[in-house]
């Protein structure tokens, strides 16, 4: 029973970050929240197969959420650190660990924890 526990709160608190992070940015529209939940959906599967994986999920969620929207909409989030060249995203890091951040590849910049966008 914990371990179910363990990993709804895992999940609840993905999606709890990824909706802020949209939200920060204004782009949380109904059929993008669809998307969060089906990562969320992808992700508990993920998490069933490989329980040790449950620190991972927040940066798991946000970076499927992200491939998503670039499949659909385009970038997302664009970083807010180059003002100079193309517009590009923020990259999650570390792609699989704990404790994920919005980090600008290019400046090699923190922007943000996961969930902390403004």
């Amino acid at each position: 029973m914990d371990d179910i526990d363990s990993l709804e709160q895992a999940l609840h608190a993905a999606r709890a970050l990824v909706l802020a992070d949209l939200a920060a940015r204004d782009v949380a529209a109904a059929e993008v929240v669809s998307l969060v939940e089906d990562a969320v959906t992808h992700r508990r599967w993920w998490v069933e197969q490989w329980p040790e994986g449950i620190t991972y999920v927040a940066g798991l969620v946000a970076q499927d959420v992200q491939d998503a929207l670039l499949e659909r909409y385009g970038r997302w989030p664009l970083c807010p650190v180059c003002s100079a060249g193309d517009p590009h995203a923020l990259d999650v890091e570390p792609e699989l660990g704990p404790d994920p951040h919005w980090v600008c590849g290019k400046a090699g910049v923190v922007v943000a924890p996961v969930g902390g966008l403004k």
